[in-house]
């Protein structure tokens, strides 16, 4: 391997190695919103911290509006790596699916087992986090509303639909282009060793002339 390459793979190498070493990104995504009876569902609810260096704890609160209720009621906590369901509704049927063996909470999903069609309505979850400065501490609260709904089976939208055929498409025209520059790599390169030889041919000839010339040269001067 030549020095110039070890130079440019140096600063992949060190890349690679900070990766490694680094946590996963906290990322903001929103809940599904669709469960199907009698299966799964997971209910989820992120709050990113958005200072990373500052040591924080955090708690996680849940309630439930049922589509028929008026009032939100409890449902669940989960504080100091313990949960607790308070709803009976769910007892036995809902599991911590959120951030593990940390205090500094920054998932704080849940998972229901066996949905039921009473399981619709609205879901309210929200943070409670420390931060602790070297000072002080700062408290913020972050909540965020999930509206349910079950159904007999899972639909999927046009959306949905379209992203997947484009996907394929995708798919297809990459792998057309990546032909297509084969194809104009190989004519290039062959063009470019023809030349090559004819070139290296026309110079043989060259030498060989200039060779003959000078035996020529030489027998006349004996």
């Amino acid at each position: 391997m030549s020095a110039v390459q070890e130079l440019l793979l140096l600063p992949l190498a060190l890349l690679a190695l900070q990766a490694s070493l680094c946590h996963g990104a906290c990322v903001e995504v929103d809940s599904d919103t669709e469960a199907v009876a009698n299966e799964g569902f997971k209910l989820g609810c992120i709050s990113c911290k958005m200072r990373g260096e500052v040591p924080a704890t955090a708690s996680v609160n849940w309630f439930f509006k049922a589509s028929d209720e008026s009032e939100f009621s409890p449902l669940y906590s989960y504080e100091d790596q313990v949960g607790d369901i308070i709803d009976p509704r769910f007892y036995d049927r809902l599991h911590w699916n959120g951030s593990k063996n940390t205090k500094d909470l920054q998932d704080g999903s849940i998972f229901i087992l066996n949905v039921t069609y009473n399981d619709k309505g609205t879901y309210h979850c929200m943070f409670n986090r420390i931060l602790t400065y070297t000072n002080y501490e700062f408290q913020t609260n972050t909540s965020k509303i999930i509206i349910m709904n079950v159904v007999p089976r899972l639909t999927r939208g046009m959306a949905s639909i379209l992203s997947e055929v484009m996907m394929y498409v995708s798919i297809i025209g990459l792998q057309f282009w990546l032909v297509v520059e084969m194809i104009y790599c190989y004519r290039k390169i062959s063009a470019a060793g023809e030349e090559a030889l004819r070139e290296s041919a026309a110079e043989y000839l060259a030498i060989a002339s200039e060779s003959k010339d000078n035996c020529a040269s030489v027998q006349v001067a004996e």
